[in-house]
């Protein structure tokens, strides 16, 4: 028989103000779609080839996109999906410390090859107390005091990350907590690439179930509480947006290495999956303006994104400039260098959006920031 997994799957209609719930099934051997109305027992959608989904996106708590619904996978639909994608599927906490930040898209492109998924992610600078509790464990060893002197003395990247054993695979991946044993023994290891010792190591990642729950909960609290505040700083910046398709085929490692090439600095990153109604207020500049207004708004809310704050000389211009022109068929004859050149498909699916306007720059980092942050 195919293979097929099956999802129950919510979504909300705001026209009606009710939250959905349908099976939503998957083929891999063609990546088609079928959806069923629980609640009215009926096919709401036949089965449909629908390339904006891969098998990695499928697991209980993920936000995707079907033709242009979001919907959250809130249960595994069968024992078979569950056995099959569920059985090994873990979440953990991995976080870059103040000595790799720079070095954040080099991990990020090393996770994607590891099929390490990004779930969330926040740059943030974590006071002493912060720092402290979150390292709390190890308050009777004596490189405690080093530790959290050093985990507040910069900004750091936490990231969830969802894969098979993910706990595991990201220790794996990060090396020896000494980072002169991991340049021995692990040579290829993030420790081994970018540490120094084995405080000033690169990177932190959690040892168990239990630490995952914890951590990531510090980071990112379920409740209605605040995690630690994101490092924006409103100043000389202009905003960019790594778009939803550019994130899910692994570009935003790529993304970021380029733009810290080209000397811009990246003062502030945070994933966002935003809703229909964030995304056209977000675009409603571009309303009646760009005829590719409606699928815009469509691609920019198919799945998480990725929102800096990017810093430099008169960095609104140059930076869109950095950018190239909205079309990556274009900009790969006119500007071949430029991020839409390298990264981008076509017109909508063009990797990322910049601030067009000059007076813009800071309202649209604010509109991350502050108003989808706050």
């Amino acid at each position: 028989m195919e293979d097929r997994y099956a999802f129950l799957a919510e979504w909300y209609d705001p026209s009606a103000a009710l939250l959905r719930r349908y099976q939503l099934l998957y083929y891999p051997k063609d990546g088609s779609v079928e959806m069923f109305d629980v609640k009215n027992q009926r096919v709401f959608l036949r089965r449909t080839r629908y390339g904006g989904l891969q098998q990695r996106d499928l697991f209980v708590g993920s936000q995707i996109n079907v033709f242009s619904r979001q919907l959250k996978l809130v249960e595994y639909g069968d024992q078979y999906t569950a056995n099959q994608l569920g059985s090994k599927k873990e979440r953990t906490l991995a976080m870059v410390k103040p000595d790799a930040v720079s070095k954040l898209g080099d991990i990020l492109e090393m996770l994607h090859a590891a099929n390490l998924t990004v779930t969330k992610a926040k740059m943030t600078k974590l006071t002493w107390s912060q720092a402290a509790d979150f390292y709390k464990e190890h308050q009777s060893k004596p490189f405690y005091s080093n530790l959290v002197q050093f985990m507040s003395s910069g900004p750091v990247v936490a990231m969830e990350l969802m894969g098979d054993e993910a706990i595991v695979a990201w220790r794996r991946l990060l090396g020896p907590t000494d980072s002169a044993v991991a340049r021995r023994e692990a040579q290829h290891s993030v420790r081994a690439c970018f540490g120094t010792d084995g405080v000033q190591n690169a990177g932190h990642g959690s040892d168990s179930i239990a630490a995952a729950a914890r951590e990531v909960e510090f980071f990112f609290p379920s409740t209605g509480s605040h995690g630690p505040a994101n490092t924006a700083q409103y100043t000389e910046c202009t905003c960019c947006i790594i778009k939803p398709r550019a994130l899910s085929q692994g570009l935003a490692g790529k993304v970021l290495n380029s733009i810290s090439k080209a000397g811009f600095e990246i003062s502030a990153l945070q994933m966002f999956t935003l809703d229909r109604a964030n995304t056209e207020e977000f675009y409603e500049v571009y309303k009646g303006v760009v005829t590719e207004y409606p699928n815009m708004v469509s691609e920019l809310c198919s799945g998480p994104c990725m929102a800096l704050e990017v810093r430099g000389s008169d960095t609104p211009k140059t930076f869109r400039d950095f950018c190239g022109p909205a079309d990556p068929e274009i900009a790969r004859h006119l500007r071949p260098a430029t991020l839409r050149a390298l990264y981008g498909k076509d017109k909508v699916q063009n990797a990322v959006h910049c601030t067009d306007l000059p007076e813009d720059a800071v309202l649209e980092v604010q509109y991350f920031f502050k108003i989808l942050d706050g």
